[in-house]
C-alpha cells in the first residue's frame, strides 16, 4: 500500500453526506506511514463528475487500472483501516498527488 495507488475499499458504514459504499480510493499518506500505521489516508473517487476546482479527474489507462473516468473527491479525505482496502486496481502519476496536496492545502486555508 503506497501514495498514489488505487484500491477497491469498502467505505461502509458512513454518517451524512460522507462517500460510501464499495468504490475505489486512492490513497494520498506517505509510504512511511502506509507502512507502520494501522490506517492510511485516502480520497475517495466519484464517477458522477463534479468537476469541484482542483479535483483530480482521472482518466482511464492502463497505469491507473480505471473503467471509467473520475474525479478524486478530495474534500472527502479520511483515514481508514488498512483493512478496509480489498483489492488493488492500479497508480496515477507524482503530478496526481502533487495536485491533490496542493487542493487539500487550500482547503484548510479558505
Amino acid at each position: 500500500m503506497k501514495q498514489g495507488e488505487i484500491w477497491y475499499a469498502n467505505l461502509n458504514p458512513t454518517e451524512g453526506s460522507e462517500q460510501a459504499g464499495f468504490r475505489p480510493v486512492l490513497i494520498l499518506s506517505g509510504n512511511l506511514a502506509n507502512t507502520y500505521a494501522p490506517v492510511l489516508v485516502c480520497c475517495p473517487l466519484t464517477t458522477k463528475l463534479k468537476n469541484y476546482k482542483g479535483n483530480p479527474i482521472l482518466v482511464p489507462d492502463l497505469a491507473n487500472g480505471l473503467k471509467e473516468t473520475s474525479e478524486v473527491m478530495v474534500i472527502h479525505v479520511r483515514s481508514i483501516a488498512k483493512s478496509r482496502l480489498k483489492s488493488y486496481i492500479g497508480l496515477v502519476s507524482a503530478e496526481v498527488i502533487v495536485q491533490m496536496k496542493k487542493t487539500l492545502n487550500d482547503l484548510l486555508n479558505f
